[in-house]
């Protein structure tokens, strides 16, 4: 048989491939849809890859992954903070119509009773959203997608409408409460809908590390469903604090530069927190390696599309984490927690072989909550998610800009840290701070083009420009739903 007849019939085999080459008029069996990774950092910041400018820290795998995709140089998330970045992630809605626009806790009395240890304390998670908010999940496993969740989730306590087992996956592994996950090495991690003690971390010892534990199972459960169609969402808790890695990482940068120990209570300090801290990313990278491999062992590699972004800015607390000694974040401006562009920019790498023509890069906005529009037009079942605040970026993926609808502006609203308001239109980006305590705050206004770093306030001056921006604001901000909850129960 030819190779012309090898690639007319390729995904048949047996009697099948051979009926097919023998009766031209027999239809080719229809493109399977793509499976679908979607990994998201911790805290990571801007320039803390290798391919996006990082110098001191080691990233290779995902470097590689950006030689072999696309590079997004303007992609965003959806706020500054954890909760509300996943929020608009999984439902596609901006900051100003988000059920969740800053971190909140449902508090909890809960303990795990284990033999010959003293009681576990449980937390209790997260304010959950409406049972109806996360279609993308549950319209990816009706189009026969396997879907499973890595790591931490933020969106939803047990038990409540939004947990992910109530949100369409068929298998969690990981932290449920995202305070949990400031515990690296926890005394238990949710398995499903089960609370799994991890006797290694008991009575204060520390053998068994969480970020390992979760990387260990997304890789068995890509095992156990490589030959079926999947979805796997990876939210890693590195390398978000506290700064803890295996050793054989710490090793790899011990005596690099002058590290001296930060003994301060936030996060338990660190013996040498900037070693530490480019150990826990270099940790990453290497289980972005592994999935990478995996799918190649599989013979899936070809068909699965990998994006790796981050859910806000690097932290702020300097004593832990050296963002200017690791130009985390450039020559922007801001941190995690701020609507400054380093707080929310973040590094958006696509991948996939034979669709994505490798190592482009593209100065398109986008946010995260454009992420559900896209995957459900990869996965053929736009319909199936309804309306969102996102836009397709399939166009883009795919090298055809000429068919990418754009948005007419990006929305931010963000509860915490004072409470803040971003816009960003076309080049034109205007900041509201503290608006907890003046309502009546006097936008910022800035000229991305010019001035990326976000120095020169330029409202004054155009204020044609803050008219339209205030406008976008008026018409967009809601007004969020408050749930009324305890854990355990949840209405709304």
């Amino acid at each position: 048989m030819n190779n012309a007849s090898n690639t007319a019939i390729a995904g048949t085999c047996g009697l099948l491939a051979l009926s097919c080459a023998a009766n031209p008029k027999t239809p080719e069996k229809k493109q399977e849809k793509p499976n679908i990774i979607f990994i998201m950092a911790d805290d990571l910041g801007y320039r803390e890859l290798g391919c996006y400018g990082q110098k001191k820290i080691l990233t290779p795998n995902i470097d590689k992954m950006a030689a072999e995709g696309q590079k997004w140089s303007q992609f965003y998330s959806g706020s500054a903070v954890c909760a509300p970045a996943r929020c608009t992630l999984l439902t596609g809605m901006h900051g100003g119509h988000a059920y969740v626009r800053d971190n909140k806790e449902v508090p909890s009395k809960q303990k795990l009773e284990i033999d010959g240890f003293p009681p576990i304390h449980i937390y209790g998670g997260q304010a959950p959203i409406p049972k109806d908010a996360i279609k993308l999940v549950k319209a990816l496993k009706a189009k026969g997608y396997v879907t499973g969740c890595f790591g931490k989730w933020g969106l939803g306590a047990p038990d409540s409408t939004s947990d992910p087992m109530n949100s369409g996956f068929d298998r969690f592994y990981g932290y449920n409460c995202q305070r949990h996950a400031h515990h690296l090495y926890p005394e238990y991690l949710v398995d499903n809908d089960k609370n799994q003690p991890l006797k290694g971390n008991l009575n204060g010892k520390q053998t068994q590390y969480a970020p390992q534990l979760i990387a260990d199972q997304l890789i068995e459960f890509l095992q156990q469903h490589g030959k079926e169609q999947f979805f796997i969402y990876y939210p890693t808790v590195l390398p978000h604090l506290p700064l803890r890695a295996p050793k054989k990482y710490v090793d790899m940068y011990k005596g690099k530069w002058p590290d001296p120990p930060a003994k301060i209570k936030t996060y338990g300090g660190s013996d040498a927190p900037k070693t530490t801290y480019a150990a826990m990313i270099t940790f990453l990278d290497d289980q972005v390696g592994r999935i990478m491999a995996k799918l190649k062992d599989l013979g899936i590699d070809k068909n699965t599309i990998v994006f790796f972004t981050s859910d806000n800015g690097t932290t702020y607390i300097k004593k832990l984490v050296d963002y200017k000694f690791f130009n985390s974040v450039g020559k922007l401006k801001g941190l995690k927690g701020s609507l400054y562009e380093g707080g929310i920019r973040e590094p958006l790498i696509v991948r996939w072989p034979t669709r994505v023509t490798p190592g482009t890069t593209t100065d398109l906005p986008a946010a995260l909550y454009d992420i559900p529009a896209t995957i459900a037009a990869i996965a053929d079942m736009s319909d199936a998610i309804g309306k969102t605040d996102g836009v397709s970026l399939l166009p883009t993926i795919l090298g055809k800009p000429e068919k990418q609808e754009k948005h007419k502006f990006l929305f931010w609203d963000f509860a915490g840290y004072g409470g803040q308001i971003a816009v960003r239109m076309g080049k034109w980006k205007g900041i509201i701070r503290t608006v907890k305590k003046n309502p009546n705050a006097k936008l910022q206004l800035y000229d991305l083009e010019s001035d990326p770093g976000e120095k020169n306030n330029l409202a004054e001056k155009h204020p044609e420009v803050v008219k339209q921006i205030m406008d976008i604001i008026a018409k967009e901000r809601t007004k969020p739903i408050e749930p009324k909850f305890r854990f355990g129960t949840y209405e709304r």
